[in-house]
């Protein structure tokens, strides 16, 4: 099979689903308002709400929900095959994430801007939101923890990627200064931002750093870095650090996906990589239903309405941008997840050495993006294998870097709210609540990994379940919201039943296998068990909802 032919038909596909369906969905059934007027600018502080040009926004967005997700799934889940990664990708992209990012960016401006935690306790119940937002905070806990792991081995693997990452922090305050208070046209911010970017790979190149290893391990350093700045990101105005890095991080990833794509257009590799793989290694899981988890973002994930509903809802300028901003973005992240796949199935000589990569189920991953990546970059733009690895890595690190960003500013978002419903002002402090939230997502980062925080990964496969059971019951949010207007739900309830059935039965195989193993896994396995009842319990009260909801349609209807 050769590479070019399944990226153009992927993408030919995806290009589709957001010319056509997503114009559907927009007039047919969200019915966006050019008119109605935007939390942004009714609720406007300009620390956490405030107006956006939509491209702007797209790239927040974009960059937030990418992060690293959709190059670790497809990078693990290609272990089955192919096939069944591009065809999930893909679909997963057309007709699941696009509805529900969509969905929750809509449903949250609709209704002042709140989380679809808060929002399920307006349309659903008070008890609903509350093991709600429990699933939302393990989930922004699993996805911080889990991310900090992943830039941590980065590092790690390429000291290159070091000095590149951290100048990004830098150039996103310089663009946010630029733009938001010198009224700097976007144009040039952006190209020296982007220019200044790609030129520090060179000095990552020539002084690579490594931290040293002491009394506390390399890897759990690079966490607690992390996590430091991550919770000092959290606190700072959105124009200042996230919206500019997010939208300069998102300039480079099309970039990037402009040079992946262009590579394997000019070099035209193979895919050495099985349809169907005949030789799956005993660690593996069944496909059925793991391929759905393990591939969470670049198909459909419940985090991406966490960010709709939590930042960007709140940077919306005008109704109709939600299309653009949601659907788009989404879209963007099934190109990741779709080049992902390609590199990690055509960027090796040959089935052997991709067997050799894949003889344990979780390998792959970045580490399969990142080095298959650069051979089809080398191979077709003519640069060396190692700056295409140092390039890849950077862009990998940075989207994850995003993700924390973003997963920390919405803890602490949960955490203030719950101080406000439960009327408990020290959680309703912004600082107060940050901690809280970085302490949480330590405390799994090195309890499920050990000391050195680098056993992490483990936490992988539960994030994957918990992220797509909470994509169900986004879109059951959503469905309840259309009901209640009167209008179909066909579209917003199928992705929801496929995605919640796959979930939970991938959640009680996940139960056997972290029973059986034991040990340190313990602790996952009752975060595990809460998860699944807490889901039960809040599906059984949004499904209730529903169904009072849409009695209470067929009685006016009638009347």
């Amino acid at each position: 099979m050769n590479a070019t032919l399944l990226s153009v038909v992927g993408l030919g596909m995806i290009f589709i689903g957001y010319r056509f369906y997503s114009s559907f969905i927009a007039e047919k059934i969200y019915r966006l308002d050019p008119d109605f007027e935007t939390p942004a600018h009714s609720m406007r502080d300009d620390v956490d709400y405030i107006p956006t040009n939509r491209v702007v926004l797209w790239g927040h967005h974009f960059t937030a929900v990418a992060g690293a997700a959709p190059i670790i799934g497809p990078g693990i889940a290609v272990i089955w095959g192919w096939l069944p990664a591009f065809l999930w990708v893909i679909l997963g992209t057309m007709f699941f994430a696009g509805v529900h990012d969509f969905g929750a960016v809509w449903a949250s401006v609709r209704n002042k801007a709140k989380s679809v935690g808060a929002l399920s306790g307006d349309v659903v119940s008070p008890r609903a939101r509350t093991l709600f937002m429990i699933v939302v905070f393990f989930l922004l806990m699993m996805v911080n923890a889990v991310f900090a792991v992943a830039i941590s081995n980065e590092f790690q693997a390429t000291p290159s990627s070091v000095i590149p990452a951290w100048t990004a922090v830098f150039v996103a305050v310089g663009i946010g200064i630029l733009i938001y208070r010198m009224g700097v046209p976007i144009l040039w911010p952006t190209v020296v931002g982007t220019v200044i970017l790609y030129a520090v790979i060179y000095l990552g190149e020539r002084f690579p750093i490594e931290l040293t290893a002491g009394m506390v391990p390399v890897g759990a350093q690079w966490i607690l870095i992390l996590f430091l700045y991550a919770g000092i990101a959290s606190l700072l105005p959105v124009w200042l650090l996230l919206q500019p890095r997010d939208y300069i991080n998102g300039i480079q990833l099309f970039v990037g996906l402009g040079l992946l794509y262009g590579a394997v257009l000019i070099a035209s590799p193979t895919i050495v990589a099985p349809a169907i793989n005949p030789n799956v290694p005993a660690s593996a899981p069944p496909l059925f239903p793991l391929l759905f988890v393990t591939i969470a973002c670049g198909a459909i994930s419940g985090f991406h309405g966490l960010v709709g509903s939590g930042t960007t809802s709140k940077q919306l300028n005008k109704e109709t941008d939600a299309r653009f901003v949601g659907y788009l973005g989404s879209s963007g992240e099934g190109s990741l997840a779709l080049v992902a796949i390609i590199a990690a199935t055509a960027g090796f000589a040959t089935l052997g050495d991709w067997e050799a990569m894949y003889s344990e189920f979780g390998n792959g991953g970045m580490t399969a993006f990142v080095q298959g990546g650069a051979r089809i970059v080398s191979a077709g733009v003519g640069i060396s294998t190692e700056f295409a690895a140092t390039l890849l890595a950077v862009m990998a690190v940075l989207f994850a870097g995003t993700t924390m960003d973003a997963g920390v500013r919405l803890q602490r978002y949960i955490v203030q709210e719950w101080g406000t419903i439960y009327n408990i002002p020290i959680l309703q402090n912004g600082y107060v609540a940050t901690v809280a939230a970085v302490t949480a997502c330590l405390l799994l980062a090195f309890g499920a990994g050990g000391p050195s925080g680098e056993g992490g990964m483990l936490i992988w496969p539960l994030f994957g379940t918990t992220n797509q059971l909470l994509a169900g019951l986004t879109l059951l949010i959503i469905s309840v919201i259309l009901v209640k207007l009167g209008r179909p739900v066909v579209y917003t309830l199928v992705p929801m039943v496929f995605i919640t059935t796959m979930a939970l039965a991938a959640a009680i195989y996940q139960l056997g296998n972290l029973y059986r193993e034991g040990g340190i896994l313990y602790p996952l396995l009752w975060i595990d068990v809460a998860i699944v009842l807490l889901a039960i319990f809040t599906m059984l009260e949004a499904g209730s909802a529903f169904m009072r909801e849409k009695r209470a349609a067929e009685a006016r209807a009638s009347a």
